[in-house]
């Protein structure tokens, strides 16, 4: 598949690499004996084999001063490492985001220091928020300009430090022969425990000097996951296998573990709730999953919650909790949410491995159950008719999107009112197909981010949902759309509003409007302008048949729906207290 005159997919064949057991590039032979002599290379050369040797294939990135050696040194790795650049630093590190969201691969991206830095920082937040493993290289001033002070081209004092609340390691490259070091740490970091962004800089003395590599250039090996705690498996299995009504809560950490969370919801006849970032762990149409809205008319009544890969935020500060229920967790941090409500068991591993020891042991403890399937299938659809009914003109829309995308297609819902109905309204039939922003509600994240999952799977239908407020954010990007051939095709609802402001501006003071007017350009002319195949619509079927029509064309697009303002989806949000004292 190309994208313009990038080819984006397999490089392996040109490369003459092979896959190692771990999914990473491995060097043939011939290529592995010459890569063993210690040898001379620039510190820019150097890095770039470090991405090549860890399965790094594509690169998002900005070029600038700083950066000079290491986008010469991409130049030379062509066929092995595509390269993308945007038309802002932020889109670099939204489009890495969307390319790991996407695919569970690492997204990487390659700014300058100070501006560029603080521009990704946003972005860097989004991906931390969502547990996205993301790789930011960044440049630095001149090793020996570095906390001087004195001025140096994009210097910031303690670059490190601006990076460490969005990254969860952060390391430097001093020297060339620490470049094998520093980058195997890092790839290290982002693929062990919780996956999070980590940050490598590198001053530009370092990426122009030579230096002798002290051996090969080898691949990053992960942490294992942590051993399961049989003594916790055992107290879970209990706890859960005596439960009156238990239920199971996913998140993002359960996205690969549809075979055993099927398994145990068999098992136990208990209902699999999906967070925001667990749509998708559980087909929807499975009667066992659920939606964030029924489990929260179900949690009175549940005597054992098991949270799976979640911050499980909405129960431990939104929904109350009493002396009647208890919790075991599974997640890979050990740290997560513990101290807010510390857990009757504590299995500390992957949620894969931590529900397949459970299922095992759960046999000699599970009670009787009676099939729940059709009264789980039931309460799934009155809640969301009733809901759908309440938000009808979003559920219209959202159900036309969903006719005309394909099962696997990969949906990124920017922060606008679709985006809120889709929590539960967008059914999801895969994981890795809907995209969303997580607690950082990070307005006009989407469309770079659906840029990079569009490269992440070239062959599947992607799309961008937003508003006016949010596409413009980062609309210079379809320039990058147009100039790589990314075929997104961006949905753009336009009121000339920041719509959810205005609508409390409305109903909360007064209608009191401030700051929330906009003036858009027109649309269908900027469309044009860039060459982009454009459609107007103003109705549910108009979308449908405007979003089947862009995906016949197989090329970036963009349709404009002019819908007026929706009605208020916030109390449908934001979940009630019912359980426990106020």
């Amino acid at each position: 598949m190309r994208f313009g005159k990038h080819v984006i997919g397999d490089h392996r064949a040109a490369r003459r690499e092979l896959p190692n057991h771990n999914g990473v590039v491995a060097l043939t032979p011939d290529a592995a004996n010459a890569a063993v002599a210690p040898r001379t290379v620039k510190g820019a050369e150097a890095l770039v084999e470090a991405l090549e040797v860890n399965g790094v294939t594509q690169v998002f990135g900005l070029p600038g001063l700083q950066l000079d050696h290491v986008f010469d040194a991409l130049y030379d790795r062509t066929q092995t490492i595509d390269v993308i650049h945007t038309r802002h630093e932020q889109a670099t590190a939204y489009m890495a985001f969307g390319y790991a969201q996407a695919s569970g691969k690492v997204g990487t991206c390659l700014v300058v220091p100070g501006p560029g830095v603080l521009n990704v920082t946003a972005a860097l937040s989004t991906a931390y928020a969502c547990n996205a493993p993301v790789l930011c290289i960044t440049g630095q001033v001149p090793s020996a300009g570095i906390g001087s002070g004195l001025g140096y081209l994009h210097e910031i004092p303690n670059q490190e430090v601006a990076l460490a609340s969005v990254s969860k390691w952060q390391g430097r490259i001093n020297t060339v022969a620490e470049v094998p070091t520093v980058m195997t740490e890092a790839f290290r970091q982002v693929h062990s425990g919780r996956k999070r962004p980590v940050v490598v800089e590198i001053p530009p003395d370092i990426t122009a000097a030579s230096g002798v590599l002290p051996g090969p250039l080898s691949a990053a090996i992960p942490d294992a996951e942590p051993e399961v705690d049989l003594d916790q498996i055992e107290r879970a299995a209990k706890l859960l296998g005596n439960a009156r009504s238990p239920a199971i809560f996913v998140g993002g950490g359960a996205l690969d573990a549809q075979e055993e969370l099927l398994e145990l919801a068999a098992m136990l006849q208990a209902p699999v709730i999906m967070s925001e970032h667990g749509g998708g762990a559980l087909d929807i149409r499975n009667p066992f999953a659920q939606t964030m809205q029924v489990g929260n008319d179900l949690w009175p009544g549940i005597d054992v919650a098991l949270a799976v890969g979640t911050r499980f935020f909405h129960q431990i500060v939104e929904w109350g909790r009493d002396g009647g229920i208890r919790l075991v967790r599974i997640d890979i941090d050990k740290d997560q949410s513990v101290t807010a409500w510390p857990p009757d068991a504590h299995i500390v591993t992957g949620a894969r491995s931590g529900l397949r020891a459970l299922i095992d042991k759960l046999g000699r403890h599970n009670s009787a159950r009676t099939d729940r399937r059709d009264e789980l299938a039931g309460l799934k659809a009155a809640k969301h008719k009733q809901l759908g009914d309440i938000l009808s003109p979003q559920r219209d829309y959202t159900a036309a999107i969903r006719r005309a995308l394909p099962e696997d297609g990969i949906i990124c819902f920017d922060v606008t009112q679709l985006h809120f109905y889709s929590w539960w309204g967008f059914p999801i039939y895969r994981p890795r197909t809907v995209i969303q922003p997580g607690y950082q509600g990070t307005l006009g994240y989407g469309y770079p981010t659906a840029l990079g999952a569009q490269v992440a799977h070239p062959d599947r239908k992607v799309l961008y949902v937003g508003g006016d407020g949010g596409f413009m954010f980062n609309v210079q990007e379809v320039s990058t759309a147009l100039r790589f051939g990314i075929k997104v095709v961006a949905i753009v609802f336009n009121d000339n509003a920041f719509g959810n402001v205005r609508r409390i501006q409305k109903e909360q003071f007064g209608g009191r409007y401030i700051a929330s007017d906009l003036r858009n350009p027109d649309f269908g002319v900027f469309a044009q302008s860039f060459g982009m195949r454009y459609a107007l619509t103003d109705s549910p079927a108009g979308l449908e048949a405007a979003i089947g029509e862009a995906f016949k064309a197989d090329e970036p697009a963009f349709i404009e729906v002019r819908a007026g303002a929706f009605p208020n989806p916030f109390p449908h949000m934001f979940f009630r207290r019912v359980r426990g004292a106020a």
